[in-house]
């Protein structure tokens, strides 16, 4: 990396589109000339139109957010700007001029890096290799010389206001370290133009903070950044401008201070969406799930709880307390040490999913895409993997016929987008690929539903869905044990809420005593247990 002041920050500006909202008042970062940018761009994919004319221009010094449904474009817009599709109409802008990318490498030399929601690192080294992957300094003998290169990467990491150490082995840095050591290999290239999708998904509250950190340092240094996240709290707070699409066409461009919530979210889906967590009145009633002192050192001590009939219970705390694993302990995922578990009065055999799902019990993973999900199949054979008994006929035989009925049959009640049944799953959005899960558990008919961050990564609009749903299935007499990190969504959703602190138990809080402050005070240890 050179001296200059090259760098990478969060930047949006304005997509042309039907009636878009345009700033009155020009900025600095307006009458510059944008770094990157995409004019009446349009791409298909079959008959499939997964943008319309849209335009956007990638300024210096700012940030703007990429808003819109699963499914509305946005992914199509990020591949055109880093170079790993072409538009089928318009152009690829740069420095004002029209820019023909025949793939990545193009789009990285002058200056485009991405930060997906899952680094792509090598675990086993270190992070100054990581950064410096293929351009390694070299001494004599043509030996990679790595007091030079720890002393490179530290100076990136020093420009980016984080403490990292170069020569620590990647393997044991979290997600939102690895994130940083992405953000510093785009530095090594001089990125003048940095597009992170969904960068906080999987980050706890501090490390947000430390991510946002890190984007208005790169803004003060004049790079541009588009950030893509779900999370509209996120987009207000570290935004100056939001782009919306909706089914591939731009329908809002403007600066976040100009709107809220409220209007962000109706430009999203079209629609007035006033109820985000339609939690309906259900009937509680008998215990259906208990788990009694459960146990497993180095993760979770002395958990004990129940969950009855038409109850939503909320598994809340921190990232790390333990709360995923308690829930791969009762499906059986992972044994016990000690401890429980019991369905209807009937104990389950410890460390047996087999037995877990034969009691009634289903789950919803946290990651659907590695464990939910087995993306080279298509979306009728995903659904029907949790029912490959009953879907044999006399001579033990599937037939296509049989997955596909169970499979239309749920995709109708979940509302499921999609062009056949027949498609690679991997082809849905992410939202459409949450419902094709929790179809493929429901198609068991359980008693206890786990769903492990029922709403991640999903738009506002498939979260009211989603968040419907649930409330239904709990009316239905369901027992539903929700593992959720977005606190406004254990808030509207639980019936009960049991706030996890360093692997135990620290307090259970009813729907009325459960607010914010509650919640936070326990997960952060505030609480006695």
């Amino acid at each position: 990396m050179t001296g200059s002041d090259s760098s990478v920050s969060i930047g949006f500006c304005c997509f042309e589109g039907e009636e878009p909202q345009i700033n009155q008042q020009s900025t600095p970062a307006e009458i510059t000339t944008p770094i990157i940018a995409l004019k009446g761009a349009s791409k298909s994919y079959g008959a499939v139109r997964a943008s319309r004319n849209v335009s956007i221009e990638l300024r210096a010094g700012e940030v703007r957010a990429l808003a819109g449904e699963n499914g509305a474009g946005k992914s199509t817009i990020v591949r055109m700007l880093a170079g790993v599709q072409r538009p089928d109409e318009g152009d690829v802008l740069v420095d004002g001029d029209v820019a023909a990318f025949h793939g990545p490498a193009d789009a990285r030399d002058v200056g485009v890096a991405v930060i997906y929601q899952e680094p792509t690192l090598f675990p086993d080294l270190s992070v100054a290799e990581n950064v410096m992957m293929g351009r390694h300094p070299l001494g004599s003998g043509r030996r990679i010389d790595f007091r030079a290169l720890n002393r490179t990467v530290k100076e990136l990491l020093d420009r980016l206001g984080v403490k990292l150490d170069p020569e620590q082995p990647v393997k044991g840095l979290s997600i939102a370290d690895q994130q940083i050591v992405e953000i510093a290999k785009a530095l090594s290239f001089d990125a003048r133009v940095l597009i992170m999708d969904e960068p906080t998904a999987a980050l706890s509250g501090h490390e947000v903070e430390r991510l946002f950190g890190v984007v208005r340092t790169l803004k003060e240094r004049g790079a541009a950044v588009l950030f893509i996240s779900h999370r509209l709290d996120e987009i207000f707070a570290i935004c100056d401008t939001v782009t919306v699409l909706r089914d591939g066409e731009v329908t809002h461009d403007g600066r976040t201070a100009d709107m809220d919530t409220d209007e962000l979210v109706r430009r999203m889906v079209g629609r007035e969406l006033s109820n985000l967590f339609p939690k309906l009145d259900a009937e509680i009633g008998q215990p259906v799930l208990k788990v009694e002192r459960l146990t497993r050192e180095g993760s979770f001590v002395d958990v004990s709880f129940e969950v009855r009939r038409g109850e939503i219970v909320a598994l809340a705390g921190l990232v790390g307390a333990g709360r995923s694993e308690v829930a791969r302990a009762i499906f059986g995922i992972d044994k016990p040490d000690a401890g429980t578990v019991t369905i209807d009065g009937v104990e389950l055999k410890p460390g047996s999913p087999t037995q877990a799902m034969k009691a009634g019990i289903g789950l919803v993973p946290e990651d659907r895409r590695q464990q939910g999900l087995v993306m080279e199949m298509s979306i009728e054979r995903n659904m029907g993997l949790t029912r490959l008994q009953a879907l044999r006929n006399r001579l033990g035989v599937i037939g296509l016929g049989s997955e596909a009925r169970n499979a239309s049959d749920w995709a109708t009640k979940l509302q499921l987008k999609f062009q056949k049944l027949s498609d690679p799953v991997g082809f849905l959005s992410g939202g459409n690929q949450q419902k094709v899960v929790l179809g493929k558990w429901l198609a068991t008919g359980p008693k206890v539903l786990i769903i492990d961050e029922p709403t991640r990564g999903i738009d506002v609009g498939t979260k009211a869905e989603v968040h419907r749903l649930m409330s239904e299935l709990a009316g239905d007499g369901l027992a539903v044990l929700m593992i959720s990190s977005e606190l406004p969504e254990v808030l509207g959703m639980a019936d009960r809420v049991l706030v996890m602190h360093e692997g135990r138990i620290a307090r259970e809080l009813s729907r009325a005593e459960a607010d914010e402050e509650n919640v936070v005070r326990a997960a952060t240890g505030q609480v006695a247990a």
